[in-house]
């Protein structure tokens, strides 16, 4: 969840960017009126928090960044089924 969260910054930081210099690039579908560069940055923004979002959720569940990328091998969680929680 943090790769996609560092995925998201980027790709908002280019629309954001692209945006600003020329809205048309981003909003080329707009025909009938002038794209305008506030919808631009409010998307980005979106987008921005939509990332940070992603980023703490990722380190709030698993290990930090660090330590997963220092791993050399794949870990596999062994989901509990609920008939293995039920005792008899």
């Amino acid at each position: 969840m943090i790769i996609w969260a560092f995925n998201l910054l980027i790709l908002a930081t280019g629309i954001l960017i692209a945006g600003l210099i020329n809205p048309k690039w981003i909003l080329f579908w707009w025909e009938n009126k002038e794209p305008n560069r506030i919808f631009i940055v409010g998307f980005s923004l979106a987008l921005y928090m939509g990332a940070a979002i992603l980023f703490g959720e990722g380190n709030r569940q698993n290990e930090p960044l660090s330590q997963v990328v220092q791993k050399d091998t794949i870990v596999i969680q062994k989901n509990e089924s609920p008939s293995d929680l039920v005792r008899d």
